[in-house]
């Protein structure tokens, strides 16, 4: 095994294979505990896109409410599935799907047009030009203001659905869709994250669709792998200690090594 392998696997705790039955109840259990741990908390918000990361994390999230609810007979607690489209959602059927599958307690829909497009004019009436790329960045923001504002009115916090393949090649925007105060899904590479969607009998579509972030207008619905250079399969394989062709273990470490910002607090003075 590759000495930065070694190290990227400690660091991302993925294990070589799970019992999908008992990660589903470490999870539910890790959050329990922290609102246990935080009981002026009372609800759990989560952006839904419909793909498999936020229904994973949404039906875990969901079933750690229920068990809240009914260990405590406070019927305060909540789960708020939140929609979060820019204008028309494109895969909002299966947004909808993996809502009903979670049995959310609660759905909003809220549409980040208006808000994106207002603070790319606002920027770019000081002479910049926003590029399309930048621009998925401020949609992905959006939607955390977003889900940031509900928490903050419903005694919540904000799940995120960072995992260990998201996390490695740090795939995600900074301070967006990166942002959150606990992320469930941390130690599972992708095809783990399936073996628990399937041992909760969610809808096959939901997590067989191929992953995209969808963010940009000229390059709509790309696929992650094409994105970023490398299949899921190979990025699990590298977590889980396996060797893969050294071009694509390259790449991978490459992603690594350029998003380690993207995994560090904002940097002080004594940290440099």
């Amino acid at each position: 095994m590759r000495d930065l392998q070694k190290k990227i696997i400690a660091f991302e705790k993925t294990k070589p294979s799970i019992d999908p039955k008992a990660e589903i109840r470490k999870t539910v259990d890790f959050l329990k505990k922290y609102l246990h741990q935080n009981p002026f908390l009372k609800t759990y918000v989560l952006g839904i896109s419909g793909g498999q990361d936020s229904t994973l994390a949404g039906k875990l999230a969901q079933m750690a409410i229920t068990e809240m609810r009914e260990e405590t007979n406070e019927e305060s607690y909540q789960f708020i599935a939140i929609r979060l489209p820019y204008g028309t959602q494109a895969d909002e059927t299966d947004a909808l799907d993996a809502i009903e599958f979670m049995h959310a307690d609660q759905t909003l829909r809220i549409n980040i047009k208006a808000s994106t497009d207002a603070m790319v004019q606002a920027i770019e009436a000081n002479g910049l030009v926003i590029s399309d790329f930048n621009k998925g960045n401020i949609k992905a923001r959006q939607r955390m203001i977003a889900q940031y504002g509900v928490a903050g009115q419903t005694s919540g916090a904000v799940i995120g659905t960072d995992h260990a393949a998201e996390n490695i090649t740090a795939f995600y925007t900074k301070f967006g869709d990166g942002a959150a105060d606990l992320t469930p899904l941390f130690r599972l590479n992708k095809r783990q994250g399936r073996q628990l969607l399937a041992e909760l009998n969610a809808p096959e579509h939901l997590y067989k669709k191929v992953p995209t972030a969808d963010l940009e207008e000229d390059k709509p619905s790309l696929p992650d792998e094409v994105a970023l250079g490398v299949t899921y399969d190979q990025i699990d394989d590298y977590l889980e200690g396996r060797e893969i062709d050294v071009s694509a273990a390259e790449k991978i470490e490459a992603w690594y090594l350029k998003g380690t910002h993207k995994r560090n607090l904002p940097v002080t003075i004594f940290d440099i």
